[in-house]
């Protein structure tokens, strides 16, 4: 039984692996060494060098050295493929470091190809470029870095951004200014990809090269919400340090607040109802304003240089003095804090860290609360962000615990918490509890103690102790809870053998002592009841604990000093059965008694003190006998009986150093203090140092505040840094250019321009299929520029509009002469003025091509055709409905036609087999699906019947092998796919067009050119109308959208015609289509411009906008191909 199981888990193992292969280059990690690379190489077909390649690419992942290619590698890369190219280049990248200088060799293919038309090849060759880090190169790719970071394309300079700490790597300093301007360049981007990507490199090579930050400061935070998120981390820090260099801390902040520590009390006793420190305790507020004073102090200094400053030196330093500006008056300040608002509740954690870090530092007392809730929010949200986020807000909440004391419950424990997090909470919880909550949170810490994670229940003990000491108020309801859990745990009589019982019983002890620390007269009661029951505590070091506190408090009432005799001959008689530190305790506890005792008691604990160290010295443990030894010599005076006579009658005249010492080491009670030696290390919110408590590789605290006042700022009567007026001159200038550029493009004037501004008439003037024949033919509209889509506002895509255009990126290349001369000045005028027209319901008119899948000659008399359809389907978005005609061209009568995919049925019942060779698996896989299709029972000669099928590709360039029967005759055919189809009309207005295509510019946008001669023989057959010129711009819309729609699924949303002196001209036509993929429903939008004389062959450029780069590439050459067919190959 046991082995069927075995058997049926390995084929269910081996079927989920191959399903998970599909589609994938699994198969060449199988056995990548199967196939001669070499030869591979060598061939003339770019589909063979991609197989060679990509078997050297698995074979250096699996550890192999292939570096003996190199020479045939290096060769490849002056191909026209980009597959290929990327292929070596990431070859190249590998092994360009133990083959210098045939890496070289490389150089020149690489220069030429950053001038290739193509963003991508441009940004792979910088990529390579960058990546072979070579010293002899550096030069030449500072050049190409510096040419590329003002690339048209934002992905080329979002490439020249991360090549820029590879260069810094290099250690070269002759080329720091170099690299620093070019950071400046791409800071000053309107890119909010460039802008997080320079960010990330101004971090790694100048983080204190504050001025670059200076001149783009409002941009920088204007943009901030847009850039990725992990840019934004980096982003945000670099913002608040600028201002805290420039403008110091916000003189309303916490962090101003907190560093005034002794004026603590006045702010209390003058009644600050706004401020954020208020406590509802009046021991603990000295104590946290302290805490919250180191917090300060380590973000600007950094722990290991306060700490080690605050060793000998007062706590309140006085060289400490930061300078303070004013918040509601500082313009900087406020726009940073609004810029990061929207970024408390982003999806990433740390975004909501390094945003609410900034307003912990920055904003108003008053405001500071807008960070509680997201930090509460995600801690649910995110399952493995909860530590991270937990180990912040414990340094917010010890503080200031008023800000979370509102939210305690929040803090409850989960029992599906872990222990790390458990006890984050805990500490949170003892922190944040209020007078008024902790009756509530007492509640809850009883049912933790019985948490069967006796740590945590330890942890739990520890917690209460906590909430005493804060609360005074609370203190007896705390000792009762604990000294009855101390009861409990010596009847259960477990804690000798069970270790967590053990530590629960040493945390309660160790609790009530600190409670009792805070006001020992009040507690004298609960002293005697732990000394009471000595007698049942057998766990060390509770029992340590409870002698240590007969030691400490043995002069405290009246009750505590007539019971010593008896409870240390108690001691000393069970001496030799304690432990270490029981020993140890006993010793000190027996001296401080000695010392404190008067009158006849003296001389018994004399005695007893004298019994103890002779046991002591004799003792196992060296630690015991060199403890007696110390206290036998230091008291020689007290233990000799003449000497304590003497004592005894004349006090005054006791000189001894060593009774001295004695009493200043025994001698003193402790006494109550409010606030414990700060020690803790506190790193900036959301760092990876404030997790592991030392300084990670990289971290900085915050700069000195108002360090920049020394770059040629002006200080006002407040002593505040002001900036200087030319201090935004970049933003200015880039403003001024944004409104030249808007200028610059003419618009199409009319007697309706004055209609056209309204957004009906955008509306009524977009071409569509839906259109009604009714509507005006020519509907005038301002549609000159199609980059201006914002009322006004300064976006990324409005701002490069002109730079993205065919004629910038040529004339920025300056290589190719040949197409910048056919954009002239006058075309380009003549291109900006346009009206936008109807050319009526042309969805009638559309006739998908037909393809043949078995012609009569192969299928005995049977003829089969098919063509794809724009229906869609009810089965899965995946599926393409085609229309499959068939028609009975020879004398007699077919029965049973049907068609069926017969692999795909082998392929299923050969997943069963478990002997399959794994190859043969994978190519079946490949096999698309194929919805059950209807038979035919009978066909008349000359009768032609039509089925609708439903087919699954899973490439848009694999056929599906098909079978057709017919008379029982089986026919293999082949169902050659459509990428036209692939796609699915999206309906869209001009302006969401506009918007969609300028999120789609870069690497998701590729361009060809064709020549369109279909119009000719239209315009011909037209001739003999004389009809009037007008209409040949007509004829040639209505021809391009017939080609478009008849070969794709695409939904026409507008025509834009040229308003031109020449009335031949058809140059600045402009027809767009939109589309989205059926797999991942994300847009796919054509856009044909046309170029040249009406009465002649028509140049075309074709330009599709898609993310789905591959499949956009493969789309834009099946426009080309059937744009370019003769139209009568579609009839």
């Amino acid at each position: 039984m046991f082995s069927q199981f075995s058997a049926t888990a390995d084929t269910l193992s081996k079927v989920s692996t191959v399903v998970f292969r599909i589609g994938t280059d699994a198969h060449l990690y199988d056995d990548p060494e199967d196939v001669s690379i070499a030869p591979l190489l060598d061939s003339k077909f770019d589909s063979e060098k991609c197989e060679a390649l990509k078997r050297l690419l698995a074979l250096i992942a699996q550890g192999f050295d292939v570096s003996n290619f190199f020479p045939q590698v290096v060769k490849n890369v002056a191909t026209q493929s980009a597959e290929v190219k990327k292929l070596v280049y990431l070859y190249l990248l590998h092994y360009a470091h133990k083959r210098p200088n045939e890496a070289l060799l490389s150089i020149n293919c690489f220069q030429r190809d950053l001038g290739d038309p193509n963003p991508l090849v441009r940004a792979w060759a910088l990529r390579a470029m960058a990546g072979i880090r070579l010293h002899v190169i550096v030069p030449l790719v500072m050049v190409a870095v510096g040419k590329c970071a003002r690339d048209p394309s934002v992905y080329v300079r979002k490439c020249a951004a991360n090549a820029l700490p590879k260069l810094h790597d290099l250690r070269l300093e002759e080329y720091n200014a170099g690299i620093e301007e070019i950071i400046g360049i791409l800071l000053n981007d309107h890119s909010p990809c460039v802008v997080g990507a320079a960010a990330a490199a101004f971090s790694s090579i100048c983080p204190n090269n504050l001025s670059l930050i200076g001149r783009n400061y409002r941009r920088l935070c204007e943009v901030l919400p847009d850039v990725e998120e992990w840019g934004q981390i980096v982003l945000i820090g670099i913002l608040l340090r600028y201002v805290i260099a420039r403008h110091g801390f916000v003189q309303e902040s916490i962090m101003a607040s907190l560093h005034h520590t002794e004026n603590f009390k006045f702010q209390k006793e003058s009644g600050d109802t706004n401020s954020v420190l208020e406590e509802d305790g009046d021991m603990s507020g000295l104590h946290e304003s302290e805490l919250a004073n180191v917090v300060f102090r380590c973000y600007i200094e950094g722990p290991d240089e306060y700490l080690s400053r605050a060793g000998f030196m007062s706590k309140d330093s006085s060289e400490f003095n930061p300078r303070f500006t004013l918040g509601n008056n500082n313009e900087d300040v406020k726009f940073l804090l609004r810029c990061t608002s929207p970024l408390l509740w982003s999806n990433n954690s740390a975004v909501v860290l390094a945003a609410a870090g900034v307003h912990w530092i920055m904003s108003p007392m008053e405001e500071v609360r807008r960070i509680v809730k997201p930090l509460l929010f995600i801690q649910r949200s995110s399952a493995a962000s909860k530590y991270v986020v937990w180990c912040n807000i414990q340094v917010f909440a010890k503080a200031i615990p008023s800000l979370f004391s509102p939210y305690f419950e929040d803090f409850f424990i989960c029992s599906s918490d872990s222990y790390q997090i458990k006890a984050l909470k805990l500490d949170i919880l003892a922190h944040v509890v209020t007078d008024s909550s902790i009756p509530l949170v007492l509640k809850e810490f009883q049912d933790y103690i019985r948490d069967p994670d006796r740590r945590f229940a330890a942890d739990t003990v520890a917690g209460i102790g906590i909430c005493g000491q804060r609360h005074p108020k609370m203190a007896n309801t705390c000792l009762e809870f604990l000294l009855a859990l101390t009861r409990q745990q010596i009847m259960t009589g477990e804690f000798g053998s069970v270790e967590g019982e053990a530590n629960i019983l040493i945390q309660a002890i160790m609790s009530i002592k600190s409670i009792v620390q805070r006001d020992p007269l009040s507690h004298e009661k609960v002293i005697i009841q732990l000394v009471c029951s000595l007698n049942s505590v057998k766990v060390p070091a509770a029992r340590a604990m409870i002698v240590w506190m007969v030691g400490e408090y043995n002069s405290l009432g009246g009750i505590i000093p007539r019971m010593l005799t008896t409870v240390l001959k108690y001691l000393a008689r069970c001496f030799t059965s304690e432990e270490l530190e029981s020993k140890l305790q006993i010793c000190n506890t027996t001296v401080k008694v000695l010392l404190h005792t008067q009158g006849n008691d003296r001389s018994t604990i004399q005695k007893i003190l004298s019994y103890v160290l002779e046991l002591a010295k004799c003792d196992l443990s060296y630690d015991v006998r060199d403890r007696a030894y110390f206290l036998k010599n230091l008291l020689s005076s007290y233990l000799d009986s003449q000497a304590l006579k003497e004592e005894n009658n004349n006090l005054s005249q006791n000189t001894d150093i060593s009774c001295a010492l004695a009493k200043y080491l025994f001698r003193g009670q402790t006494k109550s203090n409010s606030s414990e030696p700060i020690d803790h290390r506190f790193y900036l919110p959301g760092s990876l140092s404030q997790i592991v408590l030392h300084a990670a590789p990289g971290y900085e605290p915050l700069p000195k505040p108002c360090t920049m006042l020394s770059d040629g700022l002006k200080i006002n009567e407040f002593g505040e840094g002001v900036a200087n007026s030319d201090a935004y001159a970049t933003d200015d200038q880039n403003s001024v250019s944004d409104t030249l550029d808007e200028e610059n493009y003419s618009t199409y004037s009319s007697q309706d321009s004055n209609r056209s501004g309204s957004g009906g008439s955008e509306e009524d003037g977009s071409a569509s299929e839906d259109d009604d024949n009714s509507n005006p033919l020519i509907q005038l509209a301002d549609v000159c520029n199609v980059h201006e889509v914002k009322n006004g506002t300064s976006q990324s895509a409005s701002d490069f509009g002109v730079l993205l255009s065919k004629r910038a990126l040529e004339s920025w290349l300056d290589e190719q002469p040949g197409f910048s001369s056919s954009n002239n000045p006058e075309q380009n005028q003549v291109r900006r003025s346009s009206a936008r027209i109807s050319i009526g319901d042309v969805g009638g008119q559309v006739k998908p091509k037909s393809y043949a899948l078995l012609d009569p000659v192969n299928g005995n008399g049977l003829k089969v055709d098919y063509s794809f359809s724009s229906e869609i389907s009810d089965i899965s978005p995946l599926f393409i409905c085609i229309e499959v005609s068939f028609k009975n061209c020879s004398n007699e009568i077919m029965s049973d036609i049907n068609l069926v995919d017969e692999e795909s049925d082998k392929s299923d019942s050969g997943d069963q087999s478990s002997d399959m060779h794994e190859s043969s698996v994978v190519s079946q896989n490949n096999a698309p699906n194929l919805s059950s299709v209807e038979e035919i029972t009978s066909l008349e000669s000359g009768q032609t019947m039509t089925r609708i099928i439903q087919v699954r590709f899973h490439h848009h360039l694999l056929p599906l092998k098909l079978t057709l029967y017919c008379n029982g005759k089986r026919h293999p055919v082949k169902l050659r796919p459509d990428i036209g189809y692939f796609v699915r009309a999206l309906p869209l207005d001009v302006d969401g067009y506009i918007v969609k295509e300028s999120q789609l510019r870069g690497m998701f946008e590729c361009t060809r050119r064709c020549n369109f001669v279909d119009h000719i023989d239209d315009l011909d057959k037209n001739k003999g109308d004389h009809s009037l010129v007008e209409d040949k711009f007509l004829v040639i819309c209505r021809s391009l959208a017939l080609k478009m729609l008849s070969n794709a699924n695409l939904y026409l949303v507008s025509v834009d015609m040229p308003v031109t002196a020449k009335l031949d001209d058809a140059t600045g036509l402009c027809l767009r289509f939109g589309s989205k993929l059926l797999r991942t429903s994300v847009p796919c939008l054509i856009t044909i411009t046309v170029e040249g004389r009406c009465s002649e062959p028509l140049e075309l450029t074709v330009k599709v906008n898609c993310e789905e780069t591959v499949f956009g590439l493969n789309f834009l050459n099946r426009i080309v191909n059937f744009l370019v067919e003769p139209s009568h190959s579609h009839v």
